[in-house]
């Protein structure tokens, strides 16, 4: 709870300064653009959480999230209903998610090497397959879900916010969120009390690989024409996010509260950064600086 207050506070502190040295930051226009352009990285913080709080890393999210985003796109102008799109595009996240999960879990092979080697294998693999061009002329009902750009602004939002709030309940209060708080903790230990870790490590990763899917259509929905290149950089600012918020990134510890809050400050900051006439580029410094000095801090208080 200390950790989520003091970041809380920090945020608080972005936000008058920005109003203070440039208070068109809060026009409703860029804080409407501001939460819509977040909520596919909260949704797939959630899973990021799950995966971090196991002491593991999944490097592939921006690869998969670029693979359910072309996938969403084609399957809509197949002709299939909007609903069954989701679960697909959704189902699709997760089946990749299970073969890093597998690999790790079953194989035993660490999880950065995994994502990293499924992270290059999905990119180039896309690339090849479309040849680098966009999914063009998409059916009306695929942007904003064919509700019109007022109502599917609000869709995007909610269901971004619906997804969080289960997330957090059930890490609190069902088993499943107690087994990956033991596993994180102590994996032997957990093993011991008759928790199968393994099977914990897979769908964890299998749920990473869902909710970068759930992630994906929510950004898409928003475009007529869908980039073939989406999501790079997207598992730097999901890390970043988990990782400032105070999950320890060696596992066991830490709340989707506290996620939702490094969402919050790391997405301020980029767009601030414009409005303080600042260079974009150093928003990737920024972020890396973040996750540094967050695991030097978690190491300082693990010591401790």
């Amino acid at each position: 709870m200390r950790r989520e207050l003091s970041l809380l506070l920090a945020w608080g502190v972005l936000l008058v300064s920005i109003a203070v040295a440039a208070p068109g930051f809060y026009s409703l226009e860029n804080l409407r653009d501001l939460v819509l352009s977040n909520a596919a990285v909260l949704v797939a913080a959630i899973g990021m959480t799950l995966v971090i709080l196991l002491g593991q890393i999944d490097v592939s999210v921006g690869s998969q999230f670029a693979v359910c985003g072309v996938a969403a796109g084609l399957l809509a102008k197949a002709g299939l209903p909007m609903p069954l799109v989701a679960v697909l595009t959704a189902l699709a996240g997760m089946a990749m998610g299970a073969v890093n999960g597998a690999l790790v879990a079953a194989a035993g092979i660490p999880s950065i090497v995994v994502t990293l080697a499924t992270m290059v294998v999905l990119r180039d693999g896309l690339r090849w397959a479309t040849g680098g061009e966009w999914v063009q002329n998409l059916p009306a009902t695929f942007q904003w879900l064919g509700l019109g750009q007022r109502a599917g602004q609000v869709l995007i939002g909610a269901i971004a916010l619906t997804l969080f709030l289960l997330c957090a309940w059930g890490m609190r209060h069902l088993a499943a969120g107690r087994a990956i708080y033991a596993t994180g903790s102590a994996p032997e230990s957990a093993r011991l009390a008759g928790i199968h870790t393994h099977r914990v490590l897979f769908w964890a990763f299998a749920g990473m690989g869902a909710f970068t899917g759930v992630a994906a259509l929510l950004n898409s929905i928003r475009f007529s024409d869908l980039q073939s290149n989406a999501g790079v950089g997207l598992e730097l600012k999901t890390i970043a996010a988990v990782v400032v918020g105070g999950v320890s990134i060696t596992g066991g510890r830490g709340t989707l509260t506290g996620a939702l809050l490094g969402v919050a400050l790391l997405g301020t900051i980029g767009p601030a950064l414009t409005f303080l006439g600042v260079s974009a580029f150093w928003e990737k410094a920024i972020q890396g600086a973040i996750i540094l000095g967050a695991v030097v801090i978690d190491r300082m208080v693990r010591r401790k």
